[in-house]
This record gives structure tokens, sequence and C-alpha cells, in this order.
């Protein structure tokens, strides 16, 4: 990442995209997986040079970036 905020992941978040990479490792592409990947990266990136971006959840103080239709952080 490049100057931005610092990306904190719980443990609960690093299982459930463990999960989710394992799950679309065995039912996509190798294409597919490679355009989610840049899809998540540049999601990250985005989250890290302007949190404020993205839609605010129900949770206070929570944000929600959408990663694709089926997936977001």
């Amino acid at each position: 990442m490049r100057n931005g905020y610092k990306i904190l992941w719980t443990d609960h978040a690093l299982s459930e995209l463990k999960n989710t990479i394992q799950y679309l490792e065995e039912n996509w592409s190798e294409r597919e997986l490679e355009n989610f990947s840049q899809e998540l990266d540049h999601t990250i990136e985005l989250i890290s040079k302007n949190p404020e971006l993205f839609q605010v959840s129900k949770k206070k103080n929570v944000r929600r970036a959408v990663v694709a239709k089926f997936n977001s952080l």
C-alpha cells in the first residue's frame, strides 16, 4: 500500500477471506481468480487511501466496501 491508513484485519475477517478464496479456487477459472485478486487489491488500496469513500454500514463507525457482487469488506 502506498501512503494511507493502515489496514487492520481481524482474525474473523482473515478466516472469512481464506474460506472465500478456497471456494473460488475450487469453482472458478484461473482468469476469474486473477480478476478477483486484482479487484480485492484495488479495493483495499482505496480503503487505505480514503475509507470515507465507502457506504456506512448499519454498525456505528463501520463502512462497507463492495469488492464484487458476492463479496464485500
